[in-house]
């Protein structure tokens, strides 16, 4: 096809303002730069708004399926890890690639224009290249994950090479990532407090490394930080509760202190910053205080010790103070500078009661 005088003219502006909508969006050196996945979306996404209005008639014809690829990217900004969502983009592409191809091109068409074209299909390859890859690293993941369920694997060395207990207490911190990353050294200068948090884990994954990464450790007491992830993957209270009990039988069964902390709120103050961050829809507020109202019992009926971090950092709402967690989610360092007070309180609490039969034990044995 052919475009001459007014047309021509009108087309070049055209062309000229398709690029502008591409602006940078694929680099000339693209193959030497790193990208990530999350990049290469993006400019691929730019590359299909940008080549739709440089052929006649392809904007209109592709309108339905750009949104449709526009709104599966949205949502993979807000689940990167979603496996389906990150194929059905792919091929939402790819659709796209091969609408435009069937498309008869203007004559002349320019260089730069072509160019447009060329990148996209070359960043298409590009995703479906780094899609397998990335299904490939799951896969191994997962693979791993079914060989070493509780993650024992992550401190087997660090306790084959952990000292005896010195004239310190030694007390063990199991848990999760708001365990795994909390500095106990520079909270707790002087103590021996361990650090066996797994960040993901659940309660049954803790019940499965105890005896490994605690009852092995002979530690004088254990402070046990658990259930927000369950409860992220719809596990249901009383199985939780389940778990919990029954790390606090092993505890009681090796003369070994227990510390129940509660589970700590969660918000959505940050979730403008991050769709990610919106975290009472996967945990909501009402089933972290049914757990927490059980732990709180269970510990005064068995005699162990409950930690009460809920009511110092969730604010009238019943969500997490907006500035002690920058996700809604972990403590940040006010957090756990709010938390470590609590957590020397109990501890020592605990110590001093060790191996006192509470109230309700010796009432049974009257």
């Amino acid at each position: 096809m052919h475009l001459t005088g007014l047309r021509a003219a009108a087309w070049t502006g055209m062309i000229t303002a398709a690029l502008a909508l591409a602006g940078a969006a694929w680099p000339q050196t693209a193959d030497s730069t790193p990208v990530s996945d999350a990049q290469l979306a993006d400019r691929l996404a730019q590359l299909v708004e940008s080549t739709a209005v440089i052929v006649p008639g392809l904007a209109k014809a592709s309108e339905g399926l750009r949104q449709l690829a526009g709104g599966t990217l949205a949502s993979m900004r807000a689940a990167p890890q979603d496996a389906a969502l990150r194929y059905r983009f792919g091929k939402q592409v790819g659709i796209y690639v091969a609408l435009a191809d069937s498309f008869p091109r203007p004559e002349p068409f320019p260089a730069v224009a072509e160019r447009q074209f060329t990148d996209l299909h070359e960043g298409l390859q590009r995703y479906d290249t780094r899609f397998g890859a990335w299904l490939e690293d799951q896969r191994r993941a997962a693979e791993a994950r079914d060989a070493d369920p509780s993650g024992s694997a992550r401190y087997a060395e660090a306790d084959s090479k952990l000292l005896p207990a010195g004239s310190s207490p030694r007390v063990v911190f199991l848990g999760d990532s708001i365990t795994d990353s909390w500095r106990l050294n520079e909270y707790f200068t002087g103590r021996d407090f361990v650090n066996r948090g797994i960040s993901g884990q659940t309660t049954l994954q803790m019940l499965g490394r105890f005896m490994q990464d605690v009852m092995d450790l002979k530690p004088k007491a254990v402070l046990i930080l658990a259930g927000t992830n369950d409860i992220a993957r719809g596990v249901k209270p009383p199985s939780i509760e389940q778990n919990l009990a029954l790390m606090g039988d092993l505890a009681k069964a090796y003369g070994i202190a227990a510390v129940f902390a509660s589970i700590l709120p969660v918000s959505d103050y940050h979730k403008g910053e991050d769709a990610r961050f919106e975290m009472t829809r996967t945990r909501p507020p009402a089933v972290i205080r049914q757990i927490n109202t059980w732990l709180q019992d269970y510990c005064r009926r068995e005699g162990f010790t409950y930690l009460d971090y809920y009511s110092a950092m969730a604010d009238p709402s019943g969500q997490m103070t907006a500035d002690m967690a920058d996700d809604g989610l972990h403590p940040n360092a006010k957090g756990y500078r709010v938390m470590a007070p609590l957590a020397l309180d109990a501890l020592n609490r605990a110590l001093r009661t060790q191996g006192s039969p509470s109230p309700q034990a010796q009432r049974s044995r009257k």
